[in-house]
């Protein structure tokens, strides 16, 4: 038995977490030689009573291990161990980091440039839009967007990456054979062609209510600052911002209206000491070192992605094929953006990537209702 194999046992093993394998390879060493203990051995580790202990040692009577395997290659999984090369560098400073992560996609070195974008499932207009704004310029200036593909702010970020064509990193709280929530299946196999889709859970793991606050501590730990674009008083996303606070990391935050409950959480956040964030600049200005002068925020802000009006007119000429196509079949009134797929018989999800990226070229607005206007 490999040392991957032993790890996947483990997990498929109820109860026994990324803490209790730790204490465990501190006796034993080598995950294999957990799986070949005896129960008096591992009865002598801390939190190990016989109940666990016997779990442990008739492993091959509750899982399928072999089973797990065919569900892995069907699905186009990778699996990465603690101790692998692969592992991510920043995760694995984390006090509790899982010793097996299900990887569909590639895990790159330039990840470790990781800004982590999290925030409200019912979010308003103008969290969506914030988190939309500021995960495009931060994937357009090379870093990596990482959120856990939740609805709301999550999928905002998410999609602005993918309309960037940057990179951007799904963190899940069930399998990945299980996407939750299920609209989101689609998305997670974009973000797999770019990216990668990540956990931390069997294949076919449906989420519960504590696999959440651990993917987010993979959210956080993956990232060198976790920005909050919207938040209640009472917020998960407050829960993963004092996660990346215990893990060393920095904690940005969009201001909010002050009479808006959805904003009181970010607000809160500023008081106690959060940077206070309104675009990209605000970020990437504590990682100018990490990006050559060419693609520093200053240039991808003031550049192609927030021209003047005298640049926007030249900039029309300058679009690719989808984005004129897409431009084309706006009107100088509001047109849904149905209508504007009709049009032009593209797929919606590429309609709305092309809309996002006329948006941070400024040369379209979205309104409320999914309305869209050109602006010249």
């Amino acid at each position: 038995m490999t040392a991957t194999d032993a790890y996947l046992a483990l997990t498929l093993l109820p109860g026994i977490g990324p803490i209790r394998v730790q204490r465990l390879l501190k006796r034993f060493k080598q995950p294999q030689d957990i799986l070949t203990a005896s129960a008096r051995d591992l009865t002598s580790v801390s939190g190990f009573g016989s109940e666990m202990a016997n779990l442990i040692t008739h492993w091959q009577d509750h899982i399928d291990l072999a089973e797990e395997h065919r569900r892995i290659a069907d699905h186009g999984i990778d699996l990465i161990t603690l101790d692998s090369e692969d592992y991510p560098p920043s995760l694995r400073e984390i006090h509790d980091p899982p010793f097996l992560l299900f990887v569909k996609g590639k895990l790159l070195e330039t990840d470790r440039h990781a800004v982590a974008v999290v925030g409200a499932r019912r979010c308003t207009h103008y969290g969506t839009e914030a988190a939309r704004k500021i995960s495009f310029q931060l994937a357009y200036s090379g870093l990596t967007i990482i959120s856990g593909l939740a609805r709301g702010i999550d999928t905002a970020a998410h999609e602005a990456a993918l309309a960037a064509k940057g990179r951007t990193i799904a963190v899940l709280g069930s399998g990945i054979g299980n996407i939750y929530p299920p609209e989101n299946a689609a998305l997670a196999e974009k973000i797999a062609q770019s990216g990668a889709v990540i956990s931390e859970f069997p294949v076919l793991y449906v989420p519960d209510k504590q696999s959440f606050p651990l993917r987010n501590r993979i959210v956080s730990g993956m990232s060198f600052g976790i920005l909050v674009a919207e938040a209640p008083a009472r917020s998960g996303s407050l829960i993963t911002a004092n996660q990346a606070l215990d893990q060393g990391r920095n904690v940005y935050a969009v201001p909010g209206p002050i009479d808006r409950p959805t904003s009181v959480g970010c607000n809160r956040l500023i008081q106690q000491g959060a940077t206070l964030v309104t675009d990209a600049n605000d970020i990437l200005e504590e990682r100018e070192m990490l990006f050559p002068v060419e693609n520093n925020a200053s240039n991808a802000s003031t550049c192609s992605l927030f021209p003047d009006e005298t640049e926007s007119h030249s900039l029309t000429a300058k679009l690719d094929d989808t984005e004129k196509t897409v431009y084309e079949a706006l009107e100088s009134s509001e047109t849904q953006i149905d209508i504007i797929t009709q049009r032009t018989k593209l797929p919606s999800a590429t309609v709305s990537a092309t809309l996002l990226r006329l948006e941070m070229k400024r040369l379209v607005k979205q309104l409320p209702g999914k309305q869209f206007v050109k602006l010249i």
